[in-house]
């Protein structure tokens, strides 16, 4: 059996691609073991220390592994993992119905979720594939789609989401799935002339290198942002953050006198965790 790799723009995430069908249909994801209960694929993936996450799809299998590991260490590895498991002639998914991590399809799943699942299936993924990047469905929610967007899925997020409008009339938009949950911040008048301002100047000018900048929350004085795809880990993000955004951001918004860039939803009273030093290219 020959296992093919294919790198993504992510250097933490490597697909495997195994020559043999992976997933029937759909597609499933796992962000630890205890997601992977239903997956004797993903829980041999999960069993190697430094496994961070598993995507599956009709023909590869996406492994992202945590920051502090090495591919050099684990790819081998992970390539046994995925043999044996051919080799065994185990299921990759147990049993019927829906499948785990929110992209499988449910029985009892609606028509127009079902229609979106398959755009995205058989339209989107492929060609965001060709850029090295994936987009993975988590429901649809009062004309939203939620999406997670990995690698060079940022850079087609416009595109996405005008084809997705164009074929499912009832979508009015995409969302993030990090970003699901109601935050009181985001309906404010301050909030919406910042979003504007990312969909109209920012989010154009990064997305050229893969890039996209969304709005996490506003909280009196202060705009959180998250920068993704191509922005994130790039050596030029303070500059690009104090130089470039948060400029537009306090122009736009004179109420607004801090931005920062958040990278972990942590809790407590402080719910955000400002990083270091770390950052997208210069808009």
């Amino acid at each position: 059996m020959f296992i093919q790799t294919e790198a993504t723009s992510d250097p933490g995430t490597v697909k495997f691609l195994p020559g043999k069908p992976v997933m029937p249909s759909g597609t499933a994801e796992f962000t630890d073991i205890d997601s992977s209960a239903a997956s004797p694929l993903a829980r041999r993936l999960f069993a190697i220390d430094g496994v961070a996450r598993v995507a599956l799809d009709a023909d590869a299998i996406t492994v992202a592994i945590s920051d502090a590991e090495d591919w050099q260490v684990l790819k081998p590895a992970i390539l046994g993992a995925i043999m044996e498991h051919y080799v065994a002639g185990d299921a990759v998914i147990d049993g019927a119905g829906k499948e785990p991590g929110g992209n499988g399809a449910d029985e009892e799943e609606d028509e127009i979720s079902a229609q979106i699942r398959d755009l995205i299936d058989t339209r989107i993924r492929p060609a965001v594939a060709q850029n090295g990047g994936d987009v993975i469905f988590h429901g649809f929610e009062d004309g939203l789609v939620i999406l997670e967007m990995v690698g060079g899925g940022w850079a087609a997020r416009g595109g996405i989401e005008n084809m997705l409008r164009h074929y499912v009339p009832e979508v009015t938009g995409i969302k993030d799935y990090l970003d699901a949950s109601a935050k009181p911040g985001l309906s404010t008048p301050e909030a919406q002339v910042i979003q504007q301002l990312l969909e109209e100047r920012i989010n154009p000018s990064v997305a050229s290198h893969g890039g996209h900048i969304s709005l996490v929350d506003v909280t009196e004085d202060t705009a959180y942002i998250r920068l993704e795809g191509g922005c994130q880990g790039c050596g030029m993000a303070n500059v690009t953050l104090k130089q470039g955004i948060e400029v537009e951001i306090r122009r736009a918004v004179p109420k607004i006198t801090t931005v920062l860039d958040t990278t972990d939803h942590a809790g407590g009273s402080n719910p955000y965790y400002e990083p270091g030093k770390g950052g997208v290219s210069p808009v």
